[in-house]
């Protein structure tokens, strides 16, 4: 039997309230978030100390190591850069576009990659950690560090196309492969950001926290707004 395609219809769902197990996702990934960016900002001695034991180990092995190094740069300077990811995502709203049926998933699919970049910059601002200064750097990066922007983006990209193929029951074959690649996709990146000594630790885990709440928001108010979407839309 043909596997149905990433634009059939939606498959039928459990309870959206605030029992439901999106909710309950959401509200542990929030309190999670809320916790490490408090303790960043308030540069908490145990963390920090942690944070600088763990970026001193690696930076040596990055500085010894010149074509991991080499390696890791390209990954993340082209393959899972978030202007890179950010144009995948709004390749799959074009697509989504076309049809009736799924213009609400790409309306959706771009307020929730928008709010995760609002949010980002946000908690940038309002923590304004500094990222960790090398006299032998492998590479640089500007703005504030906690949380990477790199690990946040590809947590959301990632995270809202995972939940777009679910919802419309992705094949056998597809869905298990998306899920290999989103995971390589958004750990790996947060190890290159650690490895070239642009990133603390904790910034690459506030990011995949901060962008695992965007996509539980999201998936949170996917059905209740789509059942709200009006018909007579052209």
């Amino acid at each position: 039997m043909r596997s149905a395609s990433v634009t059939s219809a939606p498959a039928p769902t459990g309870p959206r309230g605030p029992r439901s197990p999106v909710c309950r996702a959401l509200c542990v990934l929030a309190g999670c978030s809320a916790v490490l960016s408090a303790l960043v900002a308030a540069r908490w001695t145990p963390l920090m100390r942690w944070d600088e034991t763990v970026a001193r180990i690696v930076h040596h092995w990055a500085v010894a190591e010149h074509g991991t190094t080499r390696v890791a740069r390209f990954l993340t300077d082209w393959v899972w850069d978030p202007l890179t990811l950010r144009l995948l995502c709004v390749a799959v709203a074009l697509v989504l576009a076309v049809r009736r049926p799924t213009r609400f998933d790409a309306l959706w699919l771009v307020a929730a990659g928008a709010l995760g970049l609002l949010l980002q910059y946000a908690v940038k601002a309002a923590v304004g950690r500094p990222r960790p200064v090398w006299p032998d750097p492998v590479d640089t990066a500007r703005q504030a560090a906690f949380p990477s922007g790199h690990a946040m983006t590809a947590a959301v990209v990632c995270g809202l196309l995972l939940w777009l193929l679910h919802r419309h029951r992705a094949g056998r074959a597809l869905w298990p492969a998306a899920v290999v690649l989103a995971a390589v996709s958004v750990v790996g990146v947060g190890l290159t950001r650690v490895w070239l000594g642009v990133h603390w630790l904790s910034d690459v885990v506030g990011g995949w926290l901060l962008g695992a709440t965007v996509v539980a928001a999201a998936a949170a108010v996917h059905d209740p707004a789509r059942k709200r979407w009006p018909a007579h839309v052209p």
